[in-house]
């Protein structure tokens, strides 16, 4: 484990948490299943950048960090819509549900469409199986998608009023990542990547981010590396996953090869010292003696390679 202070989000509240369950005063809470979305870009030279935003520091969850758009699943998102891509069987075997269990799996799929649409203003979706909307700006876009941030209305009915087939086609499932058992609010995150649709822009609809950003992987995990950009280890670990890449094109055909395995925090006291790490991600081990140390400040990130802010 390196020495060097990097950008790791490490609320200062942990060790006490950690003991807790330790001594089995802490129940963890069930974790919510989500799914966040890594929307690519090309630039040309230099790989594909990523969109990100910034989480205002008053909210209660990862407060000042950068992550992808995303959010909870609806229990609405199993709702019978019109889907385009690999069948619903398909998507629950790719992401780990059971047989006969399609319609967890749509609800993923959908939840990461629809959190895309409520917090960048990005629709995968469109008229036909073939097609993709080419704009989503306007007052009436804008309308419905406040409405299903609000929950006034289901995915599953905005989509039919406009009569949009959900295009499951353009996401690649690329990693799966669970809350770790101490923290308060727990989530068992599908992590997906997709290429921003031709004509379509992002915007900060998110009022949970206070800014946006593309930038590419590397510049964004260079960030991290010197302590400058704040983020969660599932965050930094698919910016690195995606560093090889050179277009998005070349992500996506990549994801049917990712391991949707699970990863799950582990805390373990040894000596009086906890020693917290991430199976198969070493990078992120964590020795605490006695005091918790504080999380490092969040900046904004540099854009001097001309990434243009969302």
């Amino acid at each position: 484990m390196s020495s060097t202070p990097n950008g790791q989000w490490y609320p200062p509240e942990w060790p006490d948490r950690i003991r807790a369950l330790a001594h089995g005063e802490l129940t963890p809470a069930a974790p919510r299943r989500a799914a966040t979305v890594l929307l690519l870009r090309d630039t040309g030279a230099g790989g594909p950048a990523v969109h990100m935003l910034r989480r205002r520091t008053s909210m209660a969850f990862a407060g000042g960090a950068y992550a992808y758009p995303g959010g909870s699943v609806d229990p609405r998102d199993e709702r019978p819509v019109a889907w385009a891509g690999p069948s619903r069987a398909e998507w629950a075997a790719r992401l780990g549900f059971g047989a006969g269990d399609e319609a967890a799996a749509q609800a993923v799929v959908c939840a990461a469409v629809r959190e895309t649409f409520e917090e960048a203003g990005v629709l995968l979706a469109g008229s036909s199986a073939g097609t993709v909307v080419a704009d989503t700006t306007g007052d009436d876009w804008e309308a419905d998608r406040a409405a299903l941030v609000a929950r006034e209305l289901s995915f599953a009915d905005f989509l039919d009023r406009r009569g949009l087939v959900l295009r499951s086609d353009l996401l690649g499932a690329w990693a799966r990542w669970i809350t770790p058992e101490f923290e308060p609010r727990r989530y068992d995150t599908w992590f997906f990547v997709a290429a921003l649709p031709e004509g379509q822009r992002t915007r900060n609809a998110s009022t949970e981010a206070d800014r946006t950003v593309w930038i590419r992987p590397a510049e964004a995990a260079a960030g991290y590396d010197s302590g400058e950009l704040l983020m969660m280890p599932p965050t930094i670990s698919t910016l690195r996953g995606l560093e090889p890449y050179g277009t998005a094109a070349e992500a996506l055909a990549a994801a049917g090869g990712q391991d949707l395995a699970p990863v799950l925090a582990r805390a373990e006291i040894r000596d009086g010292e906890i020693v917290l790490s991430w199976p198969g991600h070493e990078e992120f081990t964590k020795r605490i003696g006695a005091g918790p140390r504080s999380a490092p400040a969040a900046t904004a990130p540099s854009t001097t390679s001309g990434e243009p802010t969302a």
